[in-house]
């Protein structure tokens, strides 16, 4: 984790996995904290936005298996863990145990509920651009007055398209630029350009959000989400493209994560 910025000076110690730094604090505490950055003082002297991401299984096996991406990861700001096992195993192996799952998906209601009364602009990148569209159209169905100052697909037909984005993010300076890219690409593209959105508040990836609030796909049933059997239900959902995924990195994450839990 980033010593540059913190996403709240009076955070608990975080809890170290897969040799990664993992903000303890619960969904309503990071959806707070996201809103009071924001509207800090801290967050103009800055001089940059803070870079917020999430890691789970799939992610600690990646940065166990490559280091570049490890490396991605060690440079944000902040990191919320997205994943239940995380949880479970931190409340007995951890000095830090991680109080609850801060699953993306969950986090963003949280944090649209909050920037609605207090004013907050959100920006939201990625996916294709009818799911864009509709995830848009969906968050501004349920948050009538959330400011929403701009939206774009996540397909860049090069430097230069990504480049044209970049500088409508700036203009536009909103105070939480949301980015669904998919891991690592979400992270190389905030890391590349965080110099470029001085006037934005956090840069925080998204992962599949948009397809989520899209009702693209469809979410886990909630036991299946606390019992942190989300892996299972998205791969009966999706087997062709998750089995195999999923069968070679939850073992070598959970070997990474009982090693490395601090």
């Amino acid at each position: 984790m980033s010593q540059n910025l913190r996403l709240t000076r009076h955070a608990p110690a975080p809890t170290e996995i897969g040799g990664l730094r993992i903000e303890a604090l619960g969904l309503q505490e990071t959806a707070r904290a996201f809103v009071d950055y924001c509207r800090s003082p801290g967050r103009w002297a800055a001089g940059r936005p803070l870079f917020s991401t999430s890691t789970n299984g799939q992610i600690v096996s990646l940065c166990a298996r490559d280091p570049r991406v490890k490396g991605l990861f060690e440079r944000a700001d902040s990191v919320n863990a997205d994943g239940q096992p995380m949880v479970a195993l931190s409340r007995w192996l951890s000095h830090s145990p991680l109080p609850e799952r801060v699953a993306t998906t969950d986090l963003f209601p949280a944090v649209a509920r909050l920037a609605e009364t207090a004013g907050l602009t959100f920006y939201i990148l990625g996916a294709s651009e009818r799911v864009n569209a509709r995830a848009v159209a969906a968050t501004q169905a349920a948050y009538p007055r959330l400011r929403i100052v701009g939206r774009r697909h996540g397909y860049f037909s090069g430097p230069e398209d990504e480049a044209a984005v970049c500088d409508e993010i700036a203009a536009l300076r909103p105070d939480i630029l949301w980015v669904s890219l998919g891991a690592p690409r979400e992270q190389e593209f905030c890391l590349r350009n965080l110099q470029k959105f001085a006037g934005v508040g956090i840069v925080k990836t998204a992962g599949g959000l948009l397809d989520f609030l899209s009702l693209e796909k469809p979410r886990a049933p909630a036991w299946m989400q606390r019992f942190g059997l989300e892996w299972l239900f998205r791969t009966l959902v999706e087997p062709r493209r998750l089995l195999i995924r999923y069968l070679t990195t939850n073992p070598h994450a959970m070997m990474v994560m009982l090693a490395t839990m601090r």
